[in-house]
């Protein structure tokens, strides 16, 4: 991943109090490994599933691949989702979990990010 820096451009658009506040949110939301791991194996399902920008993934598996137990990852998904960061859809007792693409484009909007 390239990032070049905070500042904006004629391409983005300006960042704002509000847009601080929320990036702020999220980078303190991937701020604890359990979340940074369980956001990059959504991505990640994301990035793999057809059709792309679709994906719904179990948050049982990923929970189980993690080895984090249910209580923890229900907190995690919940402080994800607060910071704007998944999108959370519940099925009777399963829980499954999309990127918020906007929040993402946003986020790699601010850093300027050239490549992921």
């Amino acid at each position: 991943m390239i990032i070049q820096s905070l500042q904006t451009t004629e391409e983005t658009k300006p960042m704002t109090p509000h847009n601080f506040k929320q990036l702020a949110r999220q980078l303190k939301a991937l701020s604890n490994e359990n979340r940074l791991a369980l956001y990059l194996e959504i991505i990640e399902h994301d990035r793999l599933s057809v059709p792309p920008q679709k994906c719904l993934c179990l948050i049982s598996d990923i929970a189980a691949k993690l080895k984090i137990g249910a209580p923890t990852v229900s907190h995690h998904v919940k402080v994800l989702e607060q910071a704007g960061l998944i999108h959370v859809q519940k099925h009777g007792k399963f829980i499954t979990a999309a990127i918020n693409h906007d929040a993402r484009e946003a986020a790699m909007r601010a850093f300027k990010v050239t490549q992921l």
